[in-house]
């Protein structure tokens, strides 16, 4: 589908509202110390950054795993952005799938709580990009 500026700079701008929205819960059950909810919360939030990254530019990912997968490609490897933002992106999608439906693990404060800040960080590198 091809979408007009005007039509992909709402979409871009809609993605980057969800992803302030989904930081902003992970910050709430931060603060009730729901770990697990916060790995969703999180990795959703840089998902439609990346998301809104991508219509940006026009780049297709079809599932989360592709997304990961071109964000590397396109960004982090041509130098884009850090390779600590791929890495981050990568770790924050297995956190989530590992806290959404593995029944045995649990996510902890010790490693949610840095990934939060990293998390704002990411978010705030895709933001300048795209303006």
């Amino acid at each position: 589908m091809s979408l007009s500026n005007e039509e992909r700079d709402i979409i871009v701008k809609m993605e980057l509202e969800k992803s302030d929205r989904f930081f902003e819960q992970a910050e709430i059950v931060a603060e009730k110390q729901l770990w697990d909810l916060v790995a969703n919360r999180i990795y959703y939030s840089v998902y439609h950054a990346v998301l809104g990254l991508f219509i940006h530019d026009s780049v297709e990912a079809r599932t989360h795993k592709g997304a990961v997968v071109v964000f590397g490609k396109r960004y982090v490897s041509t130098g884009i952005f850090d390779k600590n933002w791929g890495k981050l992106y990568s770790k924050l999608q297995d956190l989530r799938e590992k806290s959404d439906y593995n029944l045995v693990f649990v996510s902890s404060e010790e490693e949610m709580r840095p990934l939060l800040e990293e998390t704002k960080k990411m978010i705030s590198e895709i933001k300048k990009y795209i303006k």
